[in-house]
């Protein structure tokens, strides 16, 4: 048993820390209730986002809090129910957005982002996989002048701190690139280092297929049943118990749930969100993503189709799924774009995993030797797994890490409860 890990969970971060532990000799199970690819990592808006040196913050002005309480917005709505339970972990997300916090996650955010294209290119290289990696990077449009410079001023902040590029489009030229946008806007922000995936699902297989290509073994498991054995771990799968040295808990949003068992209680919130593909009328095309910020939701061609992906929903992790949100973007969507009919059967559903610092949890599993974390990682899971998993990798294998580890360490929520 010795040098043997499991990894639970099979979304982008579990196959990536997979992945770079098989890479240094480690005989890794690799276990999820699904195929890879099922969770969180199969809806998002496909992106690779080079650009995302900024964290989401709690928002600060009174007349967007207040925009957002009256759940009128396609942006973010919330379940009234939900809300006591959130209240806790939304209110120390309020206090770490304050400026000179904010500035310190930021700062540490960035450290992880900054790599996140070499990190997937350094998977991808030389395999299937490179095709569902498109050079095209993404647009922001802007409605009016005001929103327009202040992006402006934010990108040459990104540019001149953190090495992002981007071009700026004014109405014409947004009009050139994207020829059917049925409606004019101010200009838009073209981030041009990102890489657009035509498949989110399809890369994270891609990057499965190389582990089991290798060796590794994928088992159809129930995370839930893990349990400590002997000086090491075991879990429970249809052809029987498998044990291992180490574990990594990798759930994305159903972490906490788990570590709350072995005395650890992340205080990790959901932002539920979902997606649905569409067909363009006649001849139209569109030729990257582009998120209309005015009315706050993203679009990207995808093998599927367009698909639209909506923001932030708040809501109990047992609620029914309320797709509300895609209905108010939809028909804001078809006077942007000239949509068809929907392609899918139903809306899809994913949960994002948060934390009220903006940080994502990696590292050792608090007074559980041989456990270890690597979930949380918000809006940026697809971005950040092959980053996370090279750093939890050296981390285990005791190489020194290529970043340093202690923004993201998990004993940072250890004595604050939920």
């Amino acid at each position: 048993m010795a040098g043997s890990v499991l990894v639970l969970g099979a979304g982008m971060v579990g196959v990536s820390v997979a992945l770079h532990l098989q890479r240094r000799g480690r005989d890794v199970v690799l276990v999820d209730r699904q195929e890879p690819g099922e969770g969180a990592s199969f809806g998002n808006g496909g992106l690779i986002q080079r650009e995302a040196v900024f964290p989401h913050p709690f928002p600060r002005k009174l007349s967007e809090i207040l925009r957002i309480a009256r759940n009128r917005s396609v942006d973010a709505v919330y379940h009234p129910a939900a809300l006591p339970g959130l209240a806790a972990p939304l209110l120390r997300y309020w206090w770490n957005s304050a400026p000179d916090r904010y500035a310190q996650a930021a700062a540490a955010h960035a450290a992880l982002i900054a790599t996140c294209l070499d990190e997937h290119l350094a998977l991808a290289r030389d395999t299937a996989a490179m095709a569902l990696l498109r050079p095209i990077g993404w647009m922001r449009l802007y409605a009016t002048p005001e929103s327009m410079a202040a992006a402006l001023a934010e990108a040459d902040r990104a540019r001149r701190d953190y090495g992002v590029n981007f071009a700026t489009l004014d109405s014409a030229a947004l009009a050139a690139a994207e020829p059917h946008l049925l409606a004019a806007r101010e200009g838009a922000i073209h981030w041009t280092d990102p890489l657009s995936v035509s498949d989110p699902q399809a890369l994270t297989l891609a990057y499965a297929g190389l582990f089991t290509a290798a060796g590794g073994t994928f088992a159809r498991g129930d995370a839930a049943t893990l349990e400590r054995h002997g000086a090491g771990w075991r879990v429970a799968t249809p052809q029987g118990p498998v044990e291992a040295a180490e574990v990594v808990i990798a759930l994305g949003a159903g972490a906490g749930a788990l570590t709350q068992r072995f005395g650890y209680t992340p205080p990790l919130f959901g932002k539920r969100g979902y997606h649905m593909h569409y067909r363009l009328r006649g001849n139209a095309v569109l030729n990257r993503p582009v998120l209309d910020t005015q009315s706050g939701f993203l679009l990207a061609p995808m093998r599927a189709g367009v698909r639209l992906t909506t923001g932030a929903e708040f809501a109990k992790a047992d609620a029914p799924e309320t797709p509300v949100q895609l209905a108010r973007a939809e028909p804001l969507a078809q006077g942007l774009l000239p949509l068809g009919e929907r392609v899918d059967d139903k809306p899809w559903m994913g949960v994002r995993p948060c934390t009220p610092d903006m940080l994502p949890v990696i590292g050792p599993l608090p007074g559980q030797p041989g456990a270890w974390c690597a979930f949380g990682h918000a809006h940026q899971g697809l971005t950040l797994g092959p980053t996370t998993g090279r750093l939890l990798a050296e981390m285990m294998t005791g190489e020194a890490p290529f970043l340093p580890p202690e923004p993201y360490r998990p004993e940072r929520f250890h004595h604050q409860g939920r």
